[in-house]
């Protein structure tokens, strides 16, 4: 299995939940592949022949469509963020909470949520046949469900591989990192 690390910095990385998605720090070496393989296992995917693409090309697609997916979540884009959502998402914020699809097109119509400022970087994607993790660290400003906030977190974002093409199925969101000066 290769790794590619990728570099997104000043990209769009919100998720339109309140803390919603970012996630926990990402997984390294050996780890990955586990991470990846248990839960392409855990899914019955990791077998899929859905497509012959490779995996430089599934990276690269995977990249543009996560970080058009951040962009929808910044500007409240609902379309654009049921297009990739998966409609059996779950996303599993740090403090356990659980939210939906239909609980994040709702954030992003209901007028609650607004960015000022959305980041990622640190990103890495790593491909296993039809699933595919996501992992990068989020610095995001602005309301979230009308509260001020000013955060950076880590986060897991699995995509799967669908007839219809790549859709976004599970987010995983860690706490706020701790403040460090100049943050």
């Amino acid at each position: 299995m290769k790794h590619v690390q990728v570099q997104a910095v000043a990209e769009s990385r919100g998720h339109g939940c309140a803390r919603a998605f970012q996630a926990r720090p990402p997984v390294q070496g050996s780890a990955t592949a586990l991470l990846v393989m248990i839960v392409a296992g855990g899914f019955g995917l990791a077998n899929s022949t859905a497509t012959d693409a490779s995996e430089a090309d599934d990276q690269r697609i995977l990249a543009a469509l996560d970080t058009k997916y951040q962009k929808a979540v910044e500007v409240n884009d609902a379309k654009t963020m049921s297009e990739i959502l998966a409609d059996n998402f779950v996303l599993v914020e740090g403090d356990g909470k659980r939210s939906s699809k239909a609980d994040l097109l709702k954030s992003a119509l209901d007028g609650k949520t607004h960015y000022e400022r959305q980041s990622d970087t640190e990103r890495t994607i790593v491909v296993s046949g039809d699933t595919a993790v996501v992992t990068a660290k989020l610095r995001a400003k602005g309301l979230e469900d009308g509260e001020t906030v000013d955060y950076t977190e880590w986060f897991s974002d699995v995509y799967v591989r669908t007839p219809q093409g790549w859709r976004y199925f599970f987010a995983q969101a860690s706490l706020p990192l701790p403040k460090t000066p100049g943050r």
